[in-house]
């Protein structure tokens, strides 16, 4: 069963017991990573490292090349 045919069926059975019909799929999902964004910022700061920065250093590592070694074939 997909997402949307749970909510389809959650927002029927609401219906029929006069409740509160589910919030839909996926409308908070910005918030959801906003949230994990700052919290990883707190975890930072408390362990005394730099807040900002981290992800796009380790994207830059990773396009540099400096982030995970692939070991070359022997000819």
């Amino acid at each position: 069963m997909s997402i949307t045919q749970q909510y389809l069926l959650d927002s029927y059975r609401a219906a029929q017991h006069d409740e509160r019909t589910p919030p839909a799929p996926g409308w908070q999902d910005w918030q959801v990573v906003r949230e994990v964004r700052d919290y990883g910022r707190f975890r930072a700061v408390v362990d005394e490292r730099p807040a900002h920065g981290r992800f796009r250093a380790a994207v830059a590592r990773l396009i540099r090349g400096s982030g995970v070694r692939t070991p070359r074939p022997h000819h």
